[in-house]
């Protein structure tokens, strides 16, 4: 069987904070202590609620962050953003940054993620710039936050793109790179 068969099947179904915390727990089980395991759980006041796929993503973001006019004229720092949106591909966020038009306004949207741009590119960019919303995958995200080029001190949502399928009918926590 491939995988895209068993996941045709499978209905799509909205992310919940369960599916991440299982997905912590089997990622960091096997290296951490009981302790260190225990500090990885969040509440679920730490989660905002899905799109029931009945929004568009500019109107599921207006109504999860209705104080996004006040959070965006206080943000003044570099090589950071308050909203961090993941994807499973370059395209699909592009797909979602012209999608967030009514929602984002005048704010400044920084795509990060490899298609077409360097690393150095999004440094330099984060460096001199001052950027509301970045959109993009993990890993680029994880490359910049390890290069201190990606500060997530002054993050206050991170939006998983969990509920969208590629191609493949892979949701974005179905890939194992992820």
């Amino acid at each position: 069987k491939k995988i895209s068969d068993v996941l045709q099947k499978s209905a799509p179904k909205p992310g919940v904070p369960a599916d991440l915390q299982n997905l912590l727990s089997q990622h960091f089980g096997e290296n951490r202590s009981v302790i260190e395991i225990e500090e990885l759980k969040l509440s679920d006041s730490c989660f905002l609620p899905a799109n029931d796929l009945t929004h568009s993503f500019s109107s599921y973001l207006k109504e999860i962050c209705p104080k996004w006019a006040k959070l965006r004229r206080s943000h003044k720092e570099k090589k950071s953003v308050v909203m961090l949106v993941l994807c499973s591909s370059a395209l699909r966020s592009l797909e979602l940054i012209k999608s967030m038009t009514a929602f984002k306004g005048d704010c400044r949207v920084i795509k990060l993620f490899a298609k077409h741009i360097k690393i150095k590119e999004q440094t330099n960019m984060l460096e001199k710039g001052m950027f509301h919303i970045g959109v993009g995958t993990p890993g680029r995200v994880k490359a910049l936050v390890e290069q201190d080029a990606l500060c997530l001190n002054s993050t206050k949502y991170m939006i998983l793109d969990w509920n969208w399928r590629d191609q493949k009918l892979r949701r974005m926590m179905d890939i194992p790179e992820v």
